[in-house]
C-alpha cells in the first residue's frame, strides 16, 4: 500500500513541502544526503528534533547545522507487533537510538543491514536516506561495513 492511498493519519512520514511544515529545510538537506537540525543563535543550544522555536529561550532565530552522519547504537529492539498500516510485511524490523557521534544527540531510528540476533550495542553505523514513492525522502541507520 503507497502513502499515496494511506488516510494522513496512519501515515507514519511527514509531510515535507514548505507550504505544510516550518522544517523544511530539514527534508531538503536531507535530499542532499545532510543529516541537519536547528541551533538556537541566542543560547548557543542544539535541538533534536529540529525546532521552530528553542525550547530553552523560546527564541525563533535558529540556524540549520550539520550534523554527524555516524554513530553508535546506544539501545535497540525489533517490532514483531503493532507495525504501522504498510510495514507489516517488516515484522522483525529493528529501531533503535542512534548516537550521534561526539554529541549529545540520541536519535531515534529504523536500523537496516543485520538480524536483531547479529546486533550489539555500541555498533557503528551510519546515516542513510531513501525515495517514499511519492516523492518524499526520509531516513534510517544501516550497519557500517
Amino acid at each position: 500500500m503507497s502513502s499515496a492511498t494511506r488516510p494522513y493519519l496512519l501515515d507514519f512520514y511527514p509531510l515535507e513541502d514548505e507550504k505544510y511544515t516550518r522544517i523544511a529545510p530539514f527534508f531538503i538537506h536531507l535530499r542532499a544526503g545532510r543529516l541537519t537540525t536547528t541551533k538556537c543563535e541566542r543560547d548557543g543550544s542544539v535541538h533534536w528534533p529540529p525546532r521552530v522555536a528553542c525550547p530553552n529561550c523560546h527564541g525563533t532565530q535558529l540556524a540549520w547545522v550539520d550534523l554527524p552522519r555516524s554513530g553508535r547504537l546506544y539501545a535497540f529492539s525489533a517490532l514483531y507487533l503493532g507495525l504501522p498500516l504498510g510495514m507489516e510485511q517488516d515484522a522483525g524490523a529493528v529501531v533503535g537510538l542512534v548516537e550521534l557521534g561526539d554529541t549529545h544527540i540520541k536519535i531515534f531510528s529504523r536500523i537496516t543491514g543485520r538480524k536483531y540476533e547479529e546486533i550489539h550495542i555500541g555498533d557503528a553505523v551510519e546515516l542513510e536516506t531513501f525515495d517514499i514513492d511519492d516523492g518524499r525522502v526520509f531516513y534510517r541507520f544501516k550497519f557500517k561495513v
